[in-house]
């Protein structure tokens, strides 16, 4: 009986074409109400003697049909994974699916074109604090005690130190150039870019904003080498053949002689166009190093003279990329990132084309 049964049972185990068939078979055989179950449950009503035959023989045959099920359920989970890999099986060759990615904010896009074009020219990047003494942002600097950016309209003042000193949110990156000029010997040539801080808010203001400015210190430097770094900068940053400038006589505390500098451009649909037309349009200050400032950081005004300049990161971003509030530029809305905002790819370079 109990062969027959074994072999039946077997025999369905092999048969199993599936997970579900195969669980019915263990059920029929194994299960509370199963066939060798019953036999098992009959054990109770034999003499001792058909137990100690029937018991073991029993156990037995429950142990080689766990065996077999367990053997075929192997082999059907197999077939059943082969079947679902060639069913989901992906093509490499296909492009991957393009996902959201972030975007470069358009001043982070200016500073790298900035960066990469004055590297071109030979210009290190330079960078100090952002909390500054009165000394390196106003004294070193030509600055007079009365002069209106030292006023606390204009200024924003920290409280006053142990000594009484009251420092500063730096008004304009000028002051490292005036670091570098205490730390380096020249020839020093050198741009600092980073945040700067003023009292003002309006639709081309606002409290926190980006400079660069550009100093350069050397023997026998003249106004010719200024307007030739210029115009180099901005022919490339505008990517222009070659932008037309116009230099107006200005008064900074730091240069002498000091100008403004024009670019020519005009309006052509709405969009300003750069390095076309006879409009004029103001982009920075510059000017010739006053010895007062290289004296002022131990640089011999008799041997070495330069120039430097200066202008908004946040400003030239607008007038390049069509721009027309500031104020968005530090309101982390993402929608205005995701339109304004720019591609990890390429930056103008000195020469003309792309640089990855």
């Amino acid at each position: 009986m109990t062969d027959h049964l074994e072999t039946t049972l077997l025999a369905e185990i092999n048969a199993a074409d599936s997970l579900d068939a195969l669980d019915a078979v263990r059920v029929k055989a194994l299960g509370k109400k199963g066939l060798v179950t019953g036999q098992m449950k009959g054990l109770g009503s034999m003499s001792p003697e058909e137990r100690r035959e029937a018991g073991p023989a029993l156990n037995q045959l429950k142990n080689r049909i766990n065996d077999a099920i367990a053997a075929k359920k192997a082999v059907l989970e197999t077939a059943a994974l082969d079947a679902r890999l060639a069913e989901e099986r992906l093509d490499m060759t296909l492009p991957v699916s393009p996902r959201s990615q972030g975007r470069i904010h358009p001043i982070s896009q200016v500073l790298d074109e900035l960066s990469e074009i004055f590297a071109d020219l030979g210009f290190a990047v330079a960078e100090g604090p952002h909390i500054e003494d009165d000394f390196h942002n106003f004294t070193a600097l030509n600055i007079p005690e009365h002069h209106p950016a030292r006023q606390m309209h204009d200024t924003f003042y920290m409280r006053p130190d142990e000594t009484g000193e009251r420092k500063v949110l730096r008004t304009h990156t000028s002051p490292v150039q005036i670091r570098t000029m205490q730390t380096q010997t020249p020839p020093i040539r050198i741009i600092a870019p980073g945040r700067t801080f003023r009292s003002d808010s309006d639709a081309t203001h606002t409290p926190m904003f980006h400079q660069i400015e550009g100093l350069v210190i050397d023997k026998d430097i003249h106004m010719g080498h200024l307007k030739g770094c210029l115009e180099a900068w901005l022919s490339a940053f505008f990517e222009v053949e070659k932008v037309k400038m116009r230099f107006r006589p200005s008064y900074f505390p730091f240069t002498e002689p000091s100008a403004e500098v024009d670019i020519n451009c005009t309006l052509r649909d709405g969009t300003l166009i750069v390095g076309e037309g006879d409009d004029w349009l103001e982009v920075m200050g510059c000017g010739m190093v006053n010895p007062h400032v290289l004296t002022a950081c131990e640089v011999d005004p008799n041997i070495y003279q330069g120039f430097a300049f200066g202008a908004g990161l946040d400003r030239l971003a607008m007038l390049k990329y069509g721009m027309t509030d500031l104020r968005p530029f530090f309101e982390s809305d993402l929608r205005w990132l995701q339109h304004y905002g720019f591609q990890p790819l390429s930056v103008p370079t000195l020469a003309g084309g792309l640089s990855s």
